[in-house]
């Protein structure tokens, strides 16, 4: 399956702007969707459409801000740049506060967006692969059977196979098979990946 082309979303009520905005990206071969509001944007956008979000501050009905607040709460990572106006400065830190990517100042140089669009676009596909690999780790750790979660959870302490075997109640041979089982279905390639692994689902789980 091919993974799909990074889109640039350009999310503006002028359509003057949308065009403008339009032609420059493609110009520089970036495959670009403009739409006219956020209610539309929300419409067509899908969590696993790689790319990034140019956003007008002001808009009628939903505003930018308010998109931005949606997306969080859909569990969206697509990043956010935001045009703003001169009188929008204060909400365009706002916005970064809640975790937009980068925001421009009307007028601005063309090159200052394109080289924004970047940067983001390079942000979400990091982002992806991170959450690609989280996926498949928790998947290869929740496919343990319990008595393999339990060695999973010695062998992360460090005990070593005599340790792990009194404390089960089972033989040092049973003991070394689960171990060799664990480290097959997670894919680890050894104890230190393993343990990385077990902190990164830890972490994950953890987060806000």
């Amino acid at each position: 399956m091919q993974p799909a082309t990074p889109t640039v979303f350009v999310v503006d009520d002028d359509e003057g702007v949308r065009n403008s905005l339009r032609f420059l990206l493609k110009s520089v071969g970036l495959t670009t969707r403009a739409l006219a509001s956020a209610s539309e944007f929300l419409e067509a956008y899908k969590h696993n459409q790689p790319g990034c979000l140019v956003l007008d501050v002001r808009m009628p009905g939903m505003s930018g801000m308010e998109l931005q607040q949606q997306l969080n709460l859909r569990g969206a990572t697509l990043p956010v740049i935001f045009i703003t106006g001169h009188g929008d400065i204060p909400m365009a830190v706002e916005a970064m506060q809640h975790g937009a990517f980068d925001f421009l100042q009307k007028p601005f140089r063309d090159q200052d967006l394109i080289d924004r669009i970047q940067r983001a676009l390079e942000r979400d596909a990091r982002n992806r692969t991170a959450l690609t690999q989280h996926a498949r780790i928790r998947e290869r750790l929740e496919s343990l059977t319990p008595r393999e979660r339990e060695v999973l959870t010695l062998m992360t302490r460090g005990k070593p196979n005599k340790v792990m075997a009194a404390e089960l109640g089972v033989s040092q041979r049973t003991v070394e098979i689960h171990r060799a089982r664990v480290m097959e279905k997670s894919g680890a390639d050894s104890l230190a990946h393993l343990v990385r692994m077990v902190m990164d689902m830890e972490a994950e789980r953890s987060a806000p």
